[in-house]
């Protein structure tokens, strides 16, 4: 949902009323008595400057051209009967829905706009749950109790914990680097996990622990102190972050209201 949120959200910059410009401008072409609005251009243009391309008139001939080329080809198909197709009608419906979506998404977000308070609470809320420190871990994921036990015997006899994860670790991101799992958060994990690493000291190995996927190892390679990104740098994240919540909780609210068979 939020993948399709996030997609919306950055449409609706390219979202036009342009119905009265459509009246109004001189067409940026004619084809076979069909008018091929200015506006549409426009439209095609603010979205190429958002990737960088620049407004010349080289880039709005090389759009208008490709304006005419969609409006032949797109003349060609109702001749052949296209938009009489039910594939063609469903796909007809579902950019009319994509429009109004867009439509309320833009008006959702203006009548409910992200307060810098609300945004310096969600930054200093992130800021605590993350922490301090972060960690330099590994781990061996074990195919049952039996072996993570049997593991940690090992490893208390003098084993190196790299060997042993390449050895029996089922964790393929990882085998093969020794159970390294880099510089992490604890609250990259769930609590089961953190909870095993984040009293441990540098070298500490944890006991046998079960989560969700199976038996882990973890040890503690190293501690670091943890410098948290300023808020500047997180704004718009936040921002949008907050954005999507409140899009989200009005679409639980209206599917609560909603008749759904």
């Amino acid at each position: 949902m939020f993948r399709l949120l996030k997609f919306y959200i950055c449409s609706l910059c390219l979202t036009l009323s342009v119905n009265q410009a459509y009246a109004q401008e001189k067409p940026a072409a004619v084809v076979n008595g069909v008018a091929i609005p200015q506006a549409q251009v426009n439209l095609l243009i603010k979205a190429a400057a958002l990737q960088g391309k620049p407004d010349t008139p080289e880039q709005r001939k090389s759009t208008q051209d490709y304006l005419v080329n969609r409006e032949i080809m797109a003349q060609e198909a109702i001749q052949r009967g296209y938009d009489k197709q039910p594939e063609t009608i469903s796909q007809f419906e579902l950019a009319r829905q994509t429009v109004l979506v867009n439509a309320f998404l833009q008006d959702h977000i203006k009548n409910h706009p992200v307060t810098e308070d609300a945004i310096k609470k969600e930054y200093e809320a992130l800021k605590k749950e993350a922490g301090s420190k972060e960690y330099g871990l590994r781990h061996i994921l074990a195919k049952d109790e039996s072996e993570a036990k049997s593991i940690a015997a090992q490893i208390k006899k003098g084993a190196k914990f790299e060997d042993l994860a390449k050895k029996y670790s089922l964790d393929p991101g990882s085998k093969d680097k020794g159970g390294s799992l880099g510089w992490v958060m604890p609250t990259n994990f769930i609590p089961t996990f953190a909870d095993a690493f984040v009293n441990l000291k540098k070298g500490g190995v944890s006991s046998p622990i079960k989560v969700e996927d199976g038996w882990h190892l973890i040890k503690v390679d190293d501690v670091r102190d943890f410098k948290f990104p300023s808020y500047r740098d997180l704004k718009g994240k936040i921002t949008l972050s907050l954005q999507q919540q409140g899009i989200q909780k009005t679409i639980v609210d209206m599917r609560a209201k909603a008749k759904i068979e």
